[in-house]
């Protein structure tokens, strides 16, 4: 059974719709809420990366440490799920995204992204699938390894994965700690990817039939992007990705597009001064960017009942400042910034939207939780009429 969010409302649907690439970024001045609680579904989850949903009542989980665990009824069964590959728990490394095909009613293809050792004793960035059955993964293998991409660096993986309408496998890889990559067009490190759920490369990919080019590539000049999330509009990705001291960003990113990483950024470096400049003609500018950051990651764009004064907001976790961020976008421009769950004090690694509507979070930490958002009680009154925060 393929699981679909509630239906959009036709005026939801024409408030998302994006135009061109925002000609310049923007940032918000962010406002709170206090008033909005969670739910903890579980805990006991050490360092918690991923959620992905099989079915209505079995979830899974990804630990980075490289275990897969399984979520029945709600209840966090003790048992691991068997099959699950080698990874390179070092540093960012380890185990990352889990998805279910989009036809996984009838294939049963459940992929994992991880970091996969290679090299003298390195890691890079890796995707594949097996046959889920029960609480086992078999006959796992991979369909992409980024064998450029290859390095004794333990950052900067990437690893988000996103299926798209049409059946096209997105794959995120970080610059690996590496600037200098994200610019190389031969590199697919500091990229977002786009794959056939077989791995084999798509004929139509920007790059394709340019020699020495890593065609898989589909927009470059990426830093560390965390969360990937369709855009229910457009049918398009949105990704949100990391910048160093500042210059955390959101994309909507479009093949063949340069979005500037190191060249450009709202970013500097950990020790204070300019990386770069802020624009140049050719790289795209993000449609926000967060300065100072909020490490985000995660991501799920906001289309369920139970929320109806966020319809049509994006979601991130946030890692370094430990809450719920939601921006209500109107088309491609960001309007309206919150953040919420602040005085948990957990660092947010996903963001889902569950097959019951329900906004769900993994928190990263040794005894990471599970968390159900509660609708809130009382909207804030914020923003447009027809989604988001009212006016």
């Amino acid at each position: 059974m393929r699981l679909t969010p509630a239906p959009l409302l036709t005026t939801l649907l024409a408030s998302l719709a994006v135009t061109a690439c925002a000609d310049t970024a923007a940032t918000l001045e962010a406002q709170r809420d206090d008033s909005v609680t969670a739910t903890e579904i579980s805990n006991g989850l050490h360092h918690p990366w991923s959620l992905g949903f099989v079915s209505e009542s079995e979830w899974l989980i990804t630990e980075r440490r490289g275990t897969l665990r399984r979520v029945l009824s709600g209840t966090l069964q003790d048992a691991p799920v068997e099959g699950v590959p080698e990874v390179v728990a070092v540093g960012q490394g380890g185990l990352f995204d889990v998805l279910p095909h989009p036809d996984f009613s009838d294939n049963q293809r459940l992929y994992l992204s991880y970091a996969k050792p290679c090299g003298d004793g390195g890691g890079t960035t890796a995707v594949g699938y097996g046959i889920y059955d029960a609480g086992t993964l078999k006959e796992f293998q991979d369909i992409y390894v980024a064998e450029k991409s290859c390095t004794n660096t333990a950052k900067h993986f990437g690893g988000r994965i996103l299926f798209d309408n049409d059946g096209y496998l997105f794959l995120t890889i970080g610059d690996r700690g590496e600037r200098e990559r994200a610019q190389d067009t031969h590199d697919p490190a500091g990229s977002l990817l786009r794959l056939h759920d077989d791995g084999r490369i798509p004929a139509d990919n920007p790059l394709a039939g340019q020699d020495g080019k890593a065609t898989e590539i589909w927009s470059w000049g990426h830093r560390n992007p965390q969360g990937l999330a369709l855009h229910p509009g457009t049918g398009k990705p949105w990704l949100n990705e990391h910048g160093p001291r500042g210059g955390d960003e959101i994309n909507a990113p479009e093949p063949g597009v340069n979005y500037g990483w190191p060249v450009i950024t709202y970013g500097r470096e950990y020790y204070g001064p300019s990386i770069g400049k802020t624009e140049q003609t050719g790289m795209a500018q993000p449609l926000l960017h967060w300065t100072p950051s909020i490490a985000p990651a995660g991501m799920a764009f906001i289309i369920s009942d139970r929320y109806p004064h966020w319809q049509g907001n994006v979601a991130s976790g946030a890692l370094k400042l430990t809450h719920l961020n939601l921006v209500e976008f109107d088309g491609n421009q960001p309007r309206r910034e919150m953040r919420v769950l602040e005085g948990r004090n957990e660092r947010i690694r996903d963001v889902r939207a569950g097959p019951d509507g329900y906004l769900y979070l993994l928190t990263d930490s040794d005894n990471g939780k599970l968390l159900r958002v509660d609708p809130a009680k009382q909207a804030l009154t914020l923003g447009h009429k027809t989604h988001g925060f009212r006016d």
